[in-house]
Parts: structure tokens; C-alpha cells; sequence
């Protein structure tokens, strides 16, 4: 997680506490101009029961609206329709819905629960719920929940935070043995603070294919002793009856009052909220003397309100990696994105202005006001055709679903697919042979098509099938089983194999000539062995490296070196690196004990996430799900 994910994360303590509730939803967005959520279905009606515990239509517009809302807030209009129609919202937060009840049922299962004393405790204690080291109050406390974007009933609150205790409690239960000591939390704290300046000299293997050939023989015995690898896939062919809800869209009608209408509904989704751009230099404080800090901070302020280029300050000086190498950038963002110090202060500036020092959480910020947007709203005029292309993709995908869902009934057999697609004027295709991983002819990449084909017998036929474009009903019609294959069948795969191996061996032997002399004058030897020395800022362990990317087994190497030490050859998968340590920063056995405490409690929840995980994923195997699909479709908005 960069520095400035944390700083947008670290907002006011309401933001956090309602996060909590509804916590799996962050990231996800989608503006109901794209798709009402639930229209057509009652707030009452059942999506999936889990154990008997039901997910409701109501709950899955709560979270749906909820995140409308928080999302418009934070990014504007910044996502575009192509962006979110790919991220399977609705999916999303139907399957987090229904991990909520698992729990729920798994809790009612070993008999936990949550009195109502608890919850009101939990309540009264809330940081965001106090003033002056007391609960504000029933009426402010309903008042504040009603001041939300979208508006939160105390009820559905409550209710949604009787399930976050609950789970608490379930985790807590199942996971108490598990323990953190000292000398792992020790050690992770050093792995996450080390840093290490490096030189680099990189040999690709790409550099070295030029001239090799490989005779048949080394092709032959290559395939030979590694033959399993070039195994064929299994696939298969099918015979699909689409219903293509993309053919349907160019007939569908959309009227001037359902524009209006759609506009005036959603107006906010077209306005995008006064923004700032700014940028910034950070001074991290942990682990550090803060005074020592502050005291570099200062410095580095009087060169930058002295004239000084503020951008190459902060690739000189800045901590914050993210934005660093964009010369402290932070490109645009709206009021509550960052943390409550660095918010104050950069929306009490204007464009062109030097913050003095502003101390964080994170240690000490200067910052420079580059700009600020008014908030704006787009005119009905100017998204029009937007919106009309929405309601038109809206109305095409309800006419798959109604035409699929009747016709669902009608295909029994495979050879319904032929007189179902003559009495409706729709087409059968053939997909071509296709293993699990690759498109179909007609189709495209559809993964329930897919998932389907490959557990199918023959002479069945599925039931509807979403696709991207509509639905389809397939039937088997050619299995193709997996099988070695000939060496023709794959020479070419082969050779390049053969090839990429022959030129990673002269890139090693290269790098060993060159490590045997590079421990007397590093960059005398990289010259002489034709490689340009890439030499990294201090990095962590986990930080990608030129060319390389983020790679363990340099990590692992380098991070064994004092300062002014050379590695020997370090082997990647399509490269030799030999590295220098130029410098390192080394964590204080005081430094250690002080960041024990915090990295404890993050590896122990870790732990604790992934084993309650585990836990409940073996929970779900014996529940009983039950779906109703046609309240599913409905309101996931035939998506």
C-alpha cells in the first residue's frame, strides 16, 4: 500500500466507524445510471437463503446505495461506463452478502449471539459517538447516522453492527490460540524497515538470443526430458442458441421523459465535487528522532519558500514513494481524501502557496497548492446521448433475460436448440474446439459458458447462460481429451524454450565473469562486460527493480550484504543480476522493540483473517444455499 492509499484511508473517524459495517465494499461502484438496483423487486424478497438466514433485495440496496454514495464522494465522475460495467458489482456484493449470513448461521450454529447490552455498549463507546469522553446522545446519535449519504436508519445500523460483533465473536472463538511472538514480530519488523541502495548490472537473456539456432537434436532432447510440459489441454466443442442482448440494443426505443427523468434521478452521478490538486514532501517520523526530523523538514521548507524547485525537492527528499517520482504530485482530489492535518491544511491555501510544516501521522508534510476545481455539473444536453445508450443497453439486457427466461422452459434436448432458434429468428452457432482458457468462436471469453462445456456429458443441454453479450444454451458435441503432444505439434514453443535457456546460460556466464571482478571497481567491470549500471533509491524488500521487477530471490541475496559487498550471480527467469550494496539502513534494536507492539497486531490478525477464512470456507460446505434466481436476475439488472 503506497504512502498516499493511507493517507486517503485514514479520513475522519464517522467514515471508519461506518466502514466497519459495512466493511468488503469499498472498492465497488456502480452509478445507478447504469442499473437501477433491484427495480422490480420487493425490498422483502429473498435473493439467497443460507441456512435458513435470507439475503434480502433491502440489504442489498443498502450496500449498493451506500456505496453509490461514497464512491461519488471520493471520485467524482472520474470512472467511466466501460470501466464498471467489467467489474461484476452486483456479483460482488450479492457473495459478500451472503458470506455475512454464513457466519451468521455458522455463529447460531456452536450458539453465540449478541445481546442487545452489547450492542449498546459497543455503540456508546464508539470514538466518532463521543464528546468530552461521553456518548453524545440517542438524539445526536440518530441525527448524525441521518446526516449520512444515503441516510442510515438506526435500525439498519444496528443491525448490520450486531453482525460485525457477531462475527467478532465467531473469529474470535475459532482463532484465540493462535499466537505472534517476539522474535517473529522482530523480524518482521526489520524484513518491512532494512533498506538497500543498489547497483546494478543486469544481464537479460534477450540481450544474448541474437545467433543462437538450435539443431533439431537439442530440440529433440529438450522435448524429451521435459514433455509433460507441452501437454494439449483437454477441449471441447459445443453448439450454442444465443440470445444476444448487443444485436437486441439498436431496436430498443428510449423517449425524451425517460432522459429527463434518468438525469433529474442520478444528477448528482454528473457532477463531479470542487477538487485541489497538490503535491507534496514527506518526512516520515517512525523509528526516527522526531526533532532530528524536524529539523531536516525546516531546511528543506526554506529552500522550497525560497525560490527552489519545489518537484526536485521532493524526488531529492520526499519518502513517500508513490508520488516522489512524480515530483510529489498528488494529481486532484476532494475534500476528506486525506488525512484530517494534511486535509485542513491544503484547503486552506491558495494555488501557488507553501504550507509551513504539517505534522501527521506519517511525520512532517510540505505542501504546495498547484490548483483548485470548482464543483460542476454536466447539463442534460451535454450527457444526453450518454444516458440514452444506457437506458437502450438496459432495456436490450431485460429483453434477453424475458426472451432466455421463456425459452428456458421450451429446451429439453439438444435438438430443441435447432427448433426454438427457427420459431424465435434466433441463431445457432458452433464454438470450434476450446480449451478452458481460450474465447469462443461466436461467443468470446464467457466464462460460465465455459465452466459449463467442461462438466457437461453429451447429448445434454445446460440451461441460460450469461455471457457478455446476452445468455446461451449449449450442448456438447466433441470432447477432445488432453494428450502429449508431437514434437511438430510444438516445435516452435520448443525452440523458443530452447533458445530463452541457451541465451539465460550465456547471460550467467557472462555475469560470473564480470562478479569476479566487480568487487574491485563495480561499475569498471559492468563497463567492460557491455551492461549500464542501474543504481535504485533506498528500497525495501518487495520494491520492484529495473527490468526485473519485484523478484525474491534477489531480495533474499542482497538483503544478506553489508554495505560496499557484491553479490554473486543472481538468477531470475530471464535474467542474471549481479548487485552491489551502495548503502543500507539498518533498523535500531531500539527502533525494533518500539514497532514491536503494532507489527505484532497486524501479523496476529493477519493470521487470525486467514485461518477464520479457511475455517469458514469449510463451514460453507455444508450449508445449504438457496437461490432465487429470478429475484437474483432481477435485481443484478440481467448483469
Amino acid at each position: 500500500m503506497t504512502m498516499l492509499d493511507r493517507m486517503r484511508r485514514h479520513r475522519n473517524w464517522l467514515k471508519w466507524s461506518l466502514g466497519i459495517v459495512i466493511a468488503g465494499f469499498v472498492l465497488l461502484y456502480v452509478p445507478s445510471f447504469l442499473r437501477p438496483a433491484g427495480v422490480g423487486a420487493a425490498p422483502t424478497d429473498t435473493l439467497v437463503t443460507v441456512n435458513g438466514y435470507p439475503v434480502t433485495v433491502a440489504a442489498y440496496q443498502r450496500v449498493y446505495q451506500s456505496q453509490l454514495q461514497q464512491l461519488q464522494r471520493a471520485y467524482g465522475g472520474q470512472l467511466n461506463d466501460d470501466m464498471i460495467r467489467q467489474f461484476g458489482i452486483g456479483q460482488r456484493i450479492l457473495a459478500q452478502l451472503v458470506d455475512e449470513q454464513a457466519v451468521v448461521a455458522e455463529a447460531d450454529r456452536i450458539g453465540l449471539s449478541v445481546s442487545d447490552g452489547e450492542l449498546r455498549q459497543r455503540i456508546i463507546n464508539m470514538p466518532g459517538l463521543q464528546q468530552d469522553g461521553h456518548f453524545i446522545g440517542d438524539a445526536a446519535y440518530r441525527q448524525l447516522l441521518m446526516s449520512q449519504r444515503p441516510p442510515l436508519r438506526p435500525a439498519d445500523f444496528e443491525a448490520q453492527l450486531r453482525q460485525t460483533l457477531l462475527a467478532e465473536k465467531l473469529q474470535g472463538a475459532v482463532t484465540a490460540w493462535i499466537n505472534v511472538d517476539d522474535a517473529e514480530a522482530d523480524q518482521a519488523y526489520r524484513d518491512r524497515n532494512e533498506k538497500v541502495k543498489l547497483d546494478l548490472a543486469i544481464f537479460t537473456a534477450n540481450n544474448f538470443r541474437s545467433g543462437i539456432t538450435p539443431t533439431d537434436a537439442e530440440l529433440t532432447a529438450h522435448f524429451e526430458a521435459n514433455k509433460e510440459t507441452y501437454r494439449l489441454p483437454e477441449k471441447r466443442r459445443v453448439r450454442f442458441l444465443s440470445v444476444d442482448g448487443e444485436a437486441l440494443r439498436a431496436s430498443m426505443s428510449v423517449t425524451p421523459q425517460e432522459v429527463e427523468a434518468r438525469y433529474t434521478a442520478n444528477r448528482q452521478t454528473y457532477s463531479t465535487p470542487e477538487q485541489v490538486r497538490a503535491s507534496h514532501i514527506l518526512l516520515k517520523t517512525e523509528g526516527k528522532d522526531e526533532e532530528a526530523v524536524r529539523k531536516q523538514a525546516e531546511a528543506i521548507l526554506a529552500k522550497a519558500k525560497g525560490g527552489a524547485d519545489f518537484a526536485g525537492l521532493a524526488k531529492q527528499f520526499s519518502e513517500d514513494e508513490a508520488s516522489k517520482v512524480q515530483g510529489g504530485d498528488l494529481d486532484y482530489f476532494g475534500r476528506g481524501a486525506m488525512v484530517k492535518e494534511f486535509d485542513d491544511a491544503v484547503w486552506a491555501m491558495q494555488p501557488g502557496q507553501i504550507s509551513d510544516l504539517v505534522k501527521s501521522s506519517f511525520g512532517f508534510h510540505i505542501i504546495k497548492l498547484v490548483d483548485k476545481r470548482a464543483a460542476t455539473t454536466k447539463t442534460l444536453d451535454e450527457v444526453r446521448a450518454n444516458i440514452e445508450d444506457q437506458i437502450r443497453y438496459e432495456k436490450a439486457q431485460s429483453e434477453a433475460t424475458r426472451i432466455a427466461t421463456e425459452i428456458a422452459g421450451q429446451i429439453k434436448s439438444p435438438s430443441d436448440l435447432d427448433s426454438v432458434a427457427r420459431a424465435r429468428g434466433l441463431a445457432v452457432g458452433d464454438s470450434g474446439l476450446f480449451s478452458r482458457e481460450e474465447p469462443l468462436a461466436g461467443l468470446g471469453f464467457a466464462p460460465a459458458v465455459s465452466a459449463e462445456a467442461f462438466t457437461q456429458e453429451q447429448g445434454k443441454v445446460s440451461g441460460m447462460l450469461r455471457t457478455n453479450q446476452g445468455y446461451a444454451f449449449i450442448t456438447v458435441v466433441e470432447i477432445k481429451p488432453s494428450e502429449l503432444p508431437t514434437l511438430d505439434q510444438v516445435k516452435d514453443k520448443v525452440r523458443d524454450d530452447v533458445v530463452r535457456t541457451k541465451a539465460v546460460d550465456l547471460a550467467r556466464t557472462r555475469a560470473a565473469q564480470m562478479a569476479a571482478s566487480a568487487k574491485t571497481n563495480f561499475a569498471s567491470a559492468a563497463k567492460a562486460a557491455g551492461v549500464e549500471v542501474k543504481t535504485t533509491d533506498l528500497i525495501s524488500r518487495g520494491a520492484a527493480l529495473p527490468e526485473i521487477g519485484v523478484n525474491s530471490a534477489v531480495d533474499k541475496a542482497v538483503f544478506a550484504l553489508k554495505k560496499g559487498e557484491t553479490s554473486a550471480p543472481i538468477s531470475t527467469d530471464n535474467a542474471v543480476v549481479v548487485a552491489r550494496v551502495v548503502d543500507r539502513t539498518d533498523v535500531t534494536p531500539e527502533a525494533v522493540a518500539e514497532g514491536r507492539t503494532a507489527i505484532k497486531e497486524e501479523l496476529l490478525q493477519q493470521k487470525r483473517n486467514e485461518f477464520f477464512a479457511a475455517y469458514m470456507a469449510k463451514a460453507k460446505e455444508k450449508m445449504t444455499f438457496t437461490n432465487n434466481d429470478e429475484a437474483i436476475r432481477t435485481v443484478l439488472g440481467a448483469r
